[in-house]
This record gives C-alpha cells, sequence and structure tokens, in this order.
C-alpha cells in the first residue's frame, strides 16, 4: 500500500497563484508516474499534469503555459504550482500514485477555489 497525501489547497482571487504538495508514503522513484487530477462539482474527474519517473512531463490543453509540476524524490513530493488561476480552475485536485505492478494509489484531495 501506498498513502498519498495533497495540501496546499485553499481560496485563492482570479490571478492568483497556489502550490498544491503532494507527499507519498514510498518513493516516488519506484513509481511509473505521478500525476494530478481534478474534478468540478457535477463533472468527470480530469487528468491536469504528470511526470514520469524519468521527467517527462503532460498537461492538459487548459492549463499548458500556466501550471507546472515538478517532483522532489528526496522527499518523496510532487508539487503543482498554479499560476493565473481562473475561476474555472476551482475543483477538488487529486494525486494519484501509478505504478505497472501494484496499480494506481490516490489522495482524498485538497480543494481549491478560485474567486472572480
Amino acid at each position: 500500500q501506498v498513502q498519498v497525501v495533497e495540501s496546499g489547497g485553499g481560496l485563492v482571487q482570479a490571478g492568483g497563484s497556489l502550490r498544491l504538495s503532494c507527499a507519498a508514503s514510498r518513493s516516488i522513484s519506484s513509481s511509473n508516474s505521478m500525476g494530478w487530477y481534478r474534478q468540478a462539482p457535477g463533472k468527470q474527474r480530469e487528468m491536469v499534469a504528470s511526470i514520469t519517473s524519468g521527467g517527462r512531463t503532460n498537461y492538459a490543453d487548459s492549463v499548458k503555459g500556466r501550471f507546472t509540476i515538478s517532483r522532489d524524490n528526496g522527499k518523496n513530493t510532487v508539487y503543482l504550482l498554479m499560476n493565473s488561476l481562473k475561476p474555472e480552475d476551482t475543483a477538488t485536485y487529486y494525486c494519484k500514485y501509478s505504478t505497472y505492478v501494484t496499480g494506481d494509489y490516490w489522495g482524498k484531495g485538497t480543494l481549491v477555489t478560485v474567486s472572480s
């Protein structure tokens, strides 16, 4: 089992920034990828950003140029820096720890609210 804990959410005005953190109980170097997802009320969960063990990143079109995913292997932590936030970024943000062998592990999420 891998425990994943997100933090850093909160209330921010449009145009502001937040940095989310995702701490894992197992070395993130053991994962094949780490990802951030979000789910707004009444909507399906969607991928926001991901980073592979080799450092390759992928972003949803809606956040490209505004969000940056990074990882600190020494701290077993993945970050999501969110700049130029928009009201439509309001959602609960989830972190996923993915492995080929034992599957995916999800955190409980952190709420981000962007006011206009």
